[in-house]
């Protein structure tokens, strides 16, 4: 049984390895901060010569002038490299490509991608294979192994998704903002996929999988970092360079009755109105032409652009259901978070990679969910047991309940949004990867085992460039029963080096422990470069005088940087949000 100092979750974290990190994070912050006047001269040179290019061809495309600030090619991969976090790494893949003879960091940028996705397809090709063949007389390795097939392969699909939208447009011409946004969303994904398939075989702690852990590591280092180094790029030059672009500045500000923009007049309307035509309709009694919910959804086309309604009835429906990742636009409305019910049982102990316990999983974007809940009833002593994971981009979930104990809500990755939901469970109950605000929701944690504590959210954030964090803003976070909770309880702890959590506006209750969060490591206060803070909370539990002193943690936040994490900011919440007509607050 997990004791309150030994406990540890999926991906645990190595006590050695972290104070490694630590000492590393130290010598990095050192020579960032002598080398970062010299590279922000560096950056400035590039962009200004770029825009200056643009400008002058723009005012006298007959003109044979030279720019006024002008790189060499090498220089400019130089300069663009630097902003990386393997600036060597990111040289010398570029530079041995055939066509990297050019100053436009978009162009760079585009030669990143390329080096990643034939460095990951050759690890797909080859590696894969053979770590199954290695592992086909353990069976848990297995499974893992198989959970680093899928998510790589998912990984693999966002690199082409980046590299499709840049298309070849010429030298000079910037990404808008929106589309920075989402590559940046999409190579942040990616990465989470990487981490994931190194989180599913770490967390089996065998002698056996410690094994493959360190030749997937190895093997996997240099598409990590490839993919890393892409991130950089376009979220420090790209981005820099799109704000050159007078236009784009230009966005449209969402009343607080708004959603993100993403949700569409069309989705809006589906989420208000009650007397919605779904395009099918389950239900346990036969009324419906299908009694099973993933025999419905076997009917929606592959990849569609346009909106698929199922309704579900009222009934519990024991089945587990996984949307791949070409289900595009499905919408399912249920007849209330307590009455229509996915439930299944899937678990860590009974042998299932946490990755794979999920009752109900979705990849497709555009996924939506009303008035329904997903449960998970392994109960506690079964340990990982996911109700629902969500890689679905730009996905809404509405008036929704989510219940277990240990890793209830898998928000994996992408840009997700819950408005007015429930949410239960223990141990790292709200966890993952994902670009995610929850909003007016109720949190309540439970009772777990004995000797064992809760924590509300374990945040995955890897890389610093990562456009990722878990937001809670303008909900309640209370107890499932106050009269029988007595367990240590805590708003979160970090799970990566650069976990990144922010409740804000939200009402606590007294239950709380004062220190208000607690280490991955029991004793030993998690690295500088995590991202914790809290932001106008009320109740009793939101006094802050007694909280932990993390360096990365910050007790209040400015209006200005609280602005930061709100659903237009934070999400691109009203670039999406609008279309599936969910009410949300743009902004604080």
């Amino acid at each position: 049984m997990d004791s309150i100092q030994s406990f540890k979750g999926y991906g645990k974290v190595d006590e050695l390895e972290q104070q490694a990190f630590k000492k590393k994070t130290r010598k990095r912050l050192i020579i960032v901060i002598v080398s970062s006047m010299v590279l922000l001269t560096v950056i400035v040179a590039a962009v200004a010569g770029i825009v200056i290019h643009k400008r002058n061809t723009s005012s006298s495309p007959s003109s044979n002038s030279v720019p006024q600030t002008q790189l060499t090619p090498a220089a400019s991969l130089r300069a663009v490299c630097d902003v990386t976090r393997y600036p060597n790494s990111c040289f010398s893949a570029i530079s041995s490509l055939p066509n990297s003879n050019t100053t436009d960091p978009k162009l760079l940028f585009k030669l990143s991608l390329r080096v990643a996705i034939d460095e990951l397809s050759k690890q797909l090709s080859s590696f894969a294979p053979k770590l199954r063949e290695n592992a086909k007389t353990d069976a848990k390795l297995q499974k893992a192994i198989d959970v680093c097939g899928t998510v790589l392969n998912d990984a693999l699909d966002q690199l082409n998704d980046s590299i499709s939208s840049i298309g070849d447009p010429g030298a000079g011409q910037v990404f808008p903002a929106s589309e920075i946004g989402d590559v940046e969303t999409w190579l942040s994904a990616a990465m989470t996929n990487q981490e994931t398939c190194v989180d599913a075989v770490g967390e089996l702690n065998s002698t056996a999988a410690r094994g493959v852990l360190r030749e997937l590591e190895t093997t996997m280092r240099n598409s990590t970092e490839f993919v890393s180094n892409s991130l950089a790029i376009v979220t420090r030059i790209l981005a820099l360079l799109s704000k050159f672009d007078a236009p784009i500045l230009h966005r449209r500000l969402m009343s607080e009755s708004e959603f993100p923009e993403w949700v569409g007049a069309a989705e809006r309307r589906l989420l208000q109105e009650n007397g919605t035509t779904p395009d099918v309709v389950v239900a346990k009694d036969g009324s419906g032409q299908f009694t099973t919910i993933g025999a419905a959804l076997k009917a929606v086309k592959k990849k569609s652009v346009t909106r698929f309604v199922v309704r579900v009835k009222e009934g519990t429906y024991v089945e587990n259901i996984d949307l791949d990742k070409n289900t595009w636009n499905v919408m399912i409305i249920g007849d209330g978070k307590d009455k229509t019910i996915i439930s299944g049982s899937r678990n860590f102990m009974d042998g299932t990679p946490t990755f794979e316990t999920a009752t109900f999983a979705v990849k497709g974007k555009g996924f939506i969910a009303k008035d329904i809940g997903f449960h998970n009833t392994a109960g506690a002593s079964k340990h990982q047991a996911v109700a629902l994971r969500s890689g679905s981009d730009q996905s809404v979930f509405y008036r929704c309940s989510f219940v277990g104990f240990q890793d209830t809500l898998y928000a994996h990755s992408n840009r997700q949004f819950y408005r007015e939901c429930d949410i239960t469970g223990t141990i790292d109950f709200i966890f993952g990867n994902a670009a995610v605000v929850f909003q007016n929701c109720k949190i309540m944690p439970r009772q777990p085992m004995p000797n064992q504590f809760n924590t509300i959210t374990a945040q995955g954030k890897k890389d610093p460039n990562q456009n990722t964090g878990i937001v809670i803003q303008k909900s309640t976070i209370t107890t499932l029963d106050k009269d029988t909770l007595t367990a240590p309880t805590y708003l979160g702890r970090p799970w990566k080096d650069f976990s990144t959590t922010v409740i804000m506006q939200t009402d606590i209750g007294s239950f709380l422990k004062p220190v208000g969060w607690i280490s991955w490591v029991a004793n030993v206060d998690p690295v500088s470069t995590i991202f914790y803070a809290e932001y106008q909370n009320t109740g009793p539990g939101a006094d802050v005088s007694q909280r932990v002193k993390w360096a990365g943690y910050k007790p209040t936040l400015t209006d200005d940087e609280a602005a930061k994490f709100t659903v237009q900011s934070f999400i691109q919440g009203p670039e999406w949000l609008p279309n599936t007509d969910v009410e949300f607050d743009s902004a604080l």
